[in-house]
Formats: C-alpha cells, sequence, structure tokens
C-alpha cells in the first residue's frame, strides 16, 4: 500500500519533473518515520533531523508546521507502516526554475526478519570521522550504501555492516549498530561520521536507564572477537538481534532482549 502523495501539502499523482534535483543529482535530505495505528513516532526528533541536514545543503524549507501536519495527515491513511518525507533543491539544471520541494508519503514495509546476518563491507566513501560539509546530514545520495546490501545479499547475508579500509566498524547501509563486551554495551560514536539515529538515541538513553554501560567510541572489526551479542537499530528494524558478522556469531542474549522490550515499552 502507498498512501496519497503530497508535493508542498497537495495531492498529487506521484510524478516531479525529470529536472528535479533529486533525479539528475540525488541532491537533497530525507526523513523516515514509523508510524504505528496512524501515529507517527517521534516526530519531534526526526523533523529536527530534516532541518539540521535541509540546512547543511543549504535548502529553505517551508513552516516547520505545515511538515508535520502533512506527516500527521499521510500516518492517519496509512496506519501502519514508513512515513517517507523527501526534500529536494528543486530544479536540478541550468535554466530551470522549480522551487525546493517537500514530499510526504507513506507506505507499508515490514521489519526484515530476525535475527540478521551482517557481512563486512569495506565503505571507501564514508568519510569515517574527517570533517566535511555534509558531515552527520541524511541526504539521499544512498548508492553506495545499496550497492554494499547488495553484495552482503549476494553472499548469503542479510544485509552489510560498514567498515573503513582499515576495519574499523561504522554502521549498517541503513541502520546504526551496537554489541555487548562483559556487561557493557559498545556503539560506534558520532565522532565518525555516522548518522545521529533516532533510535540509537533512545536504545542508548534506555541502556543507561537500565543500569548498562555504554561506551561510544572506535573499534577495530576485531573487536567483536571478544562480544557475545550484536544488534542492528533503527526506525524499521527497531531493536534486532545480529547472530552473524562474516565468520564470527553471536547469541541473542539478555541486554539485547532488554533493550529490545524497553524500546517496545517507549513505543507503547
Amino acid at each position: 500500500m502507498i498512501t496519497t502523495v503530497l508535493i508542498d501539502g497537495q495531492p498529487s499523482a506521484g510524478a516531479i519533473p525529470v529536472t528535479d534535483s533529486a533525479v539528475v543529482r540525488g541532491d537533497g535530505c530525507f526523513e523516515v518515520l514509523r508510524s504505528y495505528r496512524g501515529d507517527p513516532f517521534a516526530v519531534r526528533e526526526h523533523l529536527d533531523r530534516l532541518q539540521r541536514s535541509a540546512a547543511q545543503l543549504q535548502i529553505p524549507l517551508p513552516p516547520r508546521i505545515d511538515i508535520e501536519r502533512w506527516v500527521r495527515t499521510v500516518a492517519r491513511e496509512l496506519g501502519d507502516g514508513a512515513v517517507r518525507v523527501l526534500v529536494t533543491r528543486g530544479a536540478g539544471i541550468p535554466g530551470v526554475g522549480d522551487s525546493p520541494r517537500v514530499i510526504v508519503f507513506g507506505h507499508t514495509w515490514d521489519p526484515p526478519p530476525s535475527p540478521g546476518r551482517l557481512l563486512p563491507v569495506t565503505a571507501p566513501w564514508h568519510a569515517a570521522g574527517v570533517p566535511w560539509d555534509l558531515a552527520g546530514a541524511k541526504a539521499l545520495s544512498y548508492a553506495p550504501n545499496m550497492s554494499a546490501g547488495r553484495r552482503a545479499r549476494d553472499s548469503g547475508f542479510d544485509d552489510a555492516l560498514l567498515v573503513t579500509p582499515e576495519e574499523t566498524i561504522l554502521e549498517g547501509p541503513t541502520f546504526s549498530v551496537a554489541w555487548v563486551v562483559g556487561e557493557a554495551l559498545e556503539t560506534p560514536g558520532l565522532d565518525l561520521g555516522i548518522l545521529d539515529s533516532i533510535t540509537r538515541r533512545f536504545v542508548l538513553e534506555d541502556a543507561r536507564r537500565l543500569g548498562i554501560e555504554v561506551s561510544e567510541g572506535a573499534w577495530d572489526l576485531s573487536r567483536l572477537e571478544q562480544a557475545t551479542e550484536f544488534m542492528a537499530v533503527s526506525t524499521i528494524r527497531e531493536v534486532q538481534p545480529v547472530v552473524r558478522v562474516g565468520i564470527i556469531e553471536f547469541d541473542e542474549g539478555p541486554v539485547t532482549k532488554r533493550l529490545a522490550q524497553a524500546f517496545s515499552e517507549r513505543l507503547a
């Protein structure tokens, strides 16, 4: 199911010009929110990040209250699923005067089967902590990430785990990751240039509230040889146990279960 498509708040057949920057250059930003029974989760946090991304890309946005109204309208029509907000620069070629666009629509999207299995894939396109203009922005240009996921699936895995050429752990193509060593939860730090995931943020808050030690930093892939649990977290996955990363296997352990339960309670 795909809902009515709203372009700048107006119902549309879902068409944008071929000259749009999203088509020509992949120049824009986006957010994906989860809708539960027609109620979008964490709207404030997602729209905060959308505003930051648009500011980094120097794309003006309409009033935030309008975007939120469009999101809630689409979520009510959708019920359960994903609500997408796409911001484009407008014209992507010289001589065409299109202004920026905000596209909002929803669609059904079931979480991937759990538990997951990830293949480490080198991500030379990832800044990995080197400062640049779009560090942390949720930009439309996800082609390298999607390619990594296809490589993983072609190799018999469910998705990829992105690592630097030096094998520093980063994130998944569309999700954040964390693992358990001893009784502590470890996760790549935001200073590596990974996305400031809304779900990751909530999971770390829940972990600290539950008395679980949390450590954010930079770890080599070999660190996982000491881990007993591994998890992928995102808007769609929520808290998903991972039982294999490359040749390393993990249990669906108690920390992952506690954090999944805490996140379910947060949603409720």
